[in-house]
Parts: C-alpha cells; structure tokens; sequence
C-alpha cells in the first residue's frame, strides 16, 4: 500500500525574520567567503543574500566550475570576485585565509560538507580559533510562538561538556544580543524540571544556572532544568508549580546534545512549519550554514543574522 512522503512545506514562518532583517537595511553589504560554491543551491544563496545588499559574495572554489554552475542555473556571477581553488579542501582553507587577512568578515559554507570547512576554521595554525568554543544556533521562526526562538546546539558539539555548555550558553546570549535582545531568557531544557542524578543534564542545567548567578555567564537570564512543556508554556510551567522568569518566554533553548537539538529543530520545521537560520559561533568571525534544504527566506535569514552579529562585534 502506498504512503504518503512528508516532504518540507514551502510556505512557512510568520514574518518573524522580516523583523529581524529589517535591521540590515542601511549596513552596507558584508565582504563574506564563500567556500566551494559549486551547486545551485549554494551559489543560489550567496546570490539571493548579495541581492538583498546583506552580503558581498566572494566566491571561493574552482572557477570553472563554478561559472558552469551558474550558466546551467541561469546565474550571474560576473559582478563577484572568484578566487580559484581546485578543490573543496583547497576552498576550505583558502577561504578560512581571507578572512584572516581581513578581506572578509563572515564565513559562508557552499557545496561542501560542514566537518571540511570547520576542520579548517578550528585549526590550531592557520584557523580562526578564539578561547571560546565553536557551537551552532538555529534561530527559527515558529508560527505558534510569539518571538524567534534559538535552539542551540544542534550541528556542531556532539555530547557537550558542563565547560562547553557554558560556551555555548555565552556564545547564544551575545549572538541575541546583537539581534536587539537586550536580557536574553535561556531555558536549560532536559527531560524533568527537577534537578536529578539519574538524569545527567538536569544536573548541567543546575550548575549552569548557578555558573550565571556566579558571573561565570553574563548577560542573560538563565532557568534549568525545564522540560520543553514548562519552558516552552507559561501555563504547563504554572500547572506544575514552577516560578520562573523564563518560563513561556524564551528567547533561547539550551539543548542537552546535538541529537536532542536536531531532533527538536526538524520536529519544528516538517511539524510546525517553522523557518530555521542557521549560524556558528565563538570563531573570528560568524560562519553561514545552509542547507540545500532551506528555501530563500531561511537562506536570506542566515546571512542577515551572521550580518547584524558582524555589526555589533565591530562596534
């Protein structure tokens, strides 16, 4: 018997990026490596952010090819600089170097896997390394919740550490911050709302939580361990007897792992036909992942975000 396939529904979001992009107008372009741009998809988004005015695309990869891409995809990249590489690893790294050398100020991944590129940015030699841990933030609209909502982290760190959960906590409240957030609500989320050893995250989202009382983490306003309900619902958070200024306003969900992260953000996109950004942070410089998945708006959505956060750490 035949089944239907859910695929990924086009119309979606609620015009929460609108908002958000609304404070790129004015900026002038951002110069952005983009490395191996070399399927429609991917050159398709450095191009649709350019025409925009967020990004000033500079196209890093095989020349040829990339100019082969854009003939058959009906694209016009003659208004952008090429830098040729021969391959996806040469574009990785030639890429990561223009932003070293200051020629860039965001990082763009094209057609080449995520792990390529970000072997060359956490390079000890050569990379773009800082003292802060490299995690990635979905900024999602949602059309049943009330603001855009980050999930962190659910592409890079596999199963964080308390140390890397702080960086990644750090690194998602200066990232809302920059989009005008001034006190970012973070919800530590797990499985229960009680602190418990058999449930290990629980007993990270209690010390994270106390790392904020202690300035450890600064700038936000941090609640842990909250199941997705009590965070999400200022009602389940009530029912249940939780008192917390997080509590069904988040601006961010802190995830126990990347599956969890993944899971939740997917959920949200094919379920609730939410729009997911997607950028990474605590490098140099912010980095754009796209998805070949991700239609125009989301594209756009991520290079406007990694464009406001470039702003605000220039100022």
């Amino acid at each position: 018997m035949a089944t239907d396939v859910v695929t990924r529904p086009e119309a979606r979001g609620s015009g929460k990026y609108d908002e958000l992009l609304a404070r790129c107008k004015g900026m002038a372009p951002v110069p952005t490596a983009v490395a191996h741009p070399c399927d429609e998809a991917s050159l398709g988004a450095a191009l649709d952010a350019a025409r925009v005015g967020i990004i000033t695309p500079i196209l890093v990869g095989p020349a040829d090819r990339i100019r082969a891409v854009a003939r058959a995809a009906g694209l016009d990249v003659t208004a952008y600089e090429i830098v040729d590489a021969p391959h996806s690893h040469a574009a990785a790294a030639r890429a990561v170097e223009l932003v070293r050398l200051g020629r860039a100020e965001l990082l763009m991944k094209g057609s080449l896997h995520t792990d390529e590129l970000m072997a060359e940015v956490v390079r000890r030699e050569g990379g773009l390394r800082t003292d802060r841990r490299v995690s990635h933030v979905f900024v999602m609209d949602v059309p049943t919740y009330h603001k855009p909502l980050l999930i962190t982290d659910a592409a890079v760190n596999i199963a964080p550490t308390l140390e890397d959960k702080r960086d990644i906590v750090q690194n998602a409240i200066d990232f809302a911050q920059a989009l005008g957030i001034s006190r970012p609500k973070v919800a530590i989320l797990s499985a229960v709302e009680t602190v418990t050893t058999k449930i290990p995250s629980t007993i990270d989202a209690a010390a994270l939580c106390k790392m904020a009382d202690r300035g450890q983490i600064r700038g936000g306003i941090l609640d842990g361990p909250l199941a997705f309900d009590n965070a999400i619902s200022a009602e389940a958070a009530r029912i249940k007897g939780i008192v917390s200024e997080v509590a069904g306003d988040p601006d961010i969900l802190v995830v126990p792992d990347l599956e969890a992260g993944n899971m939740l953000a997917k959920n949200l996109t094919f379920l609730s036909r939410a729009d997911a950004a997607g950028i990474v942070l605590g490098a140099r410089v912010p980095i754009i992942l796209t998805s070949r998945a991700d239609n125009e708006r989301a594209r756009i959505a991520s290079c406007g975000v990694a464009a406001l956060y470039a702003a605000a750490r220039r100022r």
